[in-house]
Formats: structure tokens, C-alpha cells, sequence
């Protein structure tokens, strides 16, 4: 089953503030691709014209799906998760007050989900068995990497193809980063999916990503062919390993 993301020329904002600027990458199934940039350059609202959350006013956000493409700047954010794509959003955006469980079954809404949510379930708490010790556990008094653990457990919830991870490492100490990022990674591998990782810290997306995009003031200004690529690129070696050519 032939799965491509295809973002092109895209120019989106808020009111009269431009956030991107002519954005266009690529995502075939089964890659790992990291969107590179700093805080404010534009990561989480490209994020976010992919799930239909903010509207481009410019450009095209084409989702294929065994040769039929899905024009996703025409549909809802609900259509949009019933093709099989899931966000894990930057803040996790948790319901503190519902218990995990319960956070966990909102996140499989979507009705090819609903028929899975058992076994869905379970490999949550597989996936992550801090989860399962705290079932009823309310989400907002939980630790920042266990609601992080759970954020993604959420979206797996809805047995997406394609998922969305903004800003994984933010607001976690660095030892919990190495870990969110190698456990996206073994999900990734297991669930078969295709992850398109928006990151500021560069050494841990590199970890496991296939290639990458550099976004800077809301246009992308390089485009990583490899890891290797990115890592030999002059805005990389200045401005994320302290290095020069």
C-alpha cells in the first residue's frame, strides 16, 4: 500500500503574521523525517496545516494513499485522522483531570480505531508499562516524561500510518529525551508507521531519523538528503554541533 506526504509552496500564518514561506518537503512510507529548527521558525504550524488545524493560504498539503491523492487543506481535522494520521502535539495537551486510561480511549475515536481499541490498548501498556501501573492515575498529576510516554500512546491509540511528533525533548531532563526518542523510534519500526519529527535538538533527531529539512523563519533552507548530509551542511555544523567548516 503506496502512503506519500507532499507538501509544496505552502505560505500559512495567523491573521497577518506569515509563519511559512513557500514550505515544501516530501515523506515517503516508513521514513523517519525530522524538521530542524529552532523555537518560532515555523515547525508546529507546518505541523498543524497537515492536521487541518490552520489553513495555507498558498500552496499544496497532498496526502497519497495507493495512488488516490487527499487534498488536506480541504478537509476537517477529523477527516484527516480517519486517513490514519495522528499528532503528538508540542505540551502534550493532555486532559489533566481524566485518569490515563481514559486519555488513552479518546484517542481512538476514529472508527477504523474503535474496532482495534483492545488490542491498542494493550500494546500501550506494553509500549509503555509505567501506563499500565497508572491506569487510573489522573494524567495532569503525572511526571513530564510519563505524560510525554502517554501523549504518544494517545495518538497510537487511533492506528495511524502517519504520525506527527512536535517537540518531543521539550520540558524533559536529557536522559528522558534519550528515551522518548529511541522509544519513537522501536514504535516506529513496529507499528510499520511513517514519522515526520519536528525537533530543535538536533544531535537526538539524528538518532533516528532517515534524512531532514533545516526550517528557518518559516522557509525550509536545507534539505538533508541523509543524516550524513545534514551533518556536513554550514548552518548545522555553526549553529547545532558549536562547530565550523
Amino acid at each position: 500500500m503506496a502512503f506519500e506526504l507532499r507538501i509544496s509552496g505552502v505560505d500559512a500564518g495567523y491573521g497577518a503574521v506569515r509563519a511559512l514561506h513557500g514550505v515544501s518537503l516530501s515523506l515517503k512510507e516508513k521514513e523517519t523525517v525530522a524538521l530542524l529548527g529552532t523555537n518560532g521558525n515555523g515547525k508546529s504550524t507546518l505541523m498543524k496545516c497537515v492536521m487541518g488545524m490552520v489553513r495555507p493560504t498558498r500552496g499544496t498539503v497532498l496526502l497519497s494513499i495507493d495512488g488516490i491523492d487527499f487534498d488536506l487543506t480541504r478537509l476537517s481535522t477529523e477527516e484527516i485522522v480517519n486517513l490514519g494520521v495522528a499528532m503528538v502535539p508540542e505540551g502534550r495537551r493532555l486532559f489533566p483531570k481524566l485518569t490515563v486510561e481514559e486519555n488513552l480511549l479518546l484517542g481512538a475515536f476514529r472508527p477504523f480505531a474503535r474496532s482495534q481499541i483492545r488490542n491498542n490498548l494493550n500494546f500501550s501498556y506494553e509500549a509503555f508499562p509505567v501506563l499500565a501501573e497508572r491506569r487510573k492515575q489522573l494524567a495532569g498529576s503525572m511526571s513530564g516524561g510519563q505524560q510525554q510516554m502517554l501523549a504518544i500512546a494517545r495518538a497510537l491509540m487511533s492506528a495511524p500510518r502517519l504520525l506527527l511528533v512536535d517537540e518531543p525533548s521539550v520540558g524533559l531532563a536529557p536522559i528522558l529525551v534519550s528515551h522518548t526518542i529511541t522509544k519513537i523510534k522501536e514504535l516506529k519500526e513496529q507499528y510499520g508507521l511513517t514519522v515526520l519529527m519536528a525537533e530543535q535538538n538536533f544531535h537526538q533527531a539524528i538518532r533516528i531519523a532517515d534524512r531532514g529539512y533545516i526550517i528557518v523563519h518559516g522557509e525550509i533552507v536545507f534539505e538533508g538528503k541523509s543524516v550524513a548530509e545534514l551533518e556536513g551542511n554550514e548552518l548545522v555544523r555553526n549553529y547545532y554541533l558549536g562547530t565550523t567548516a
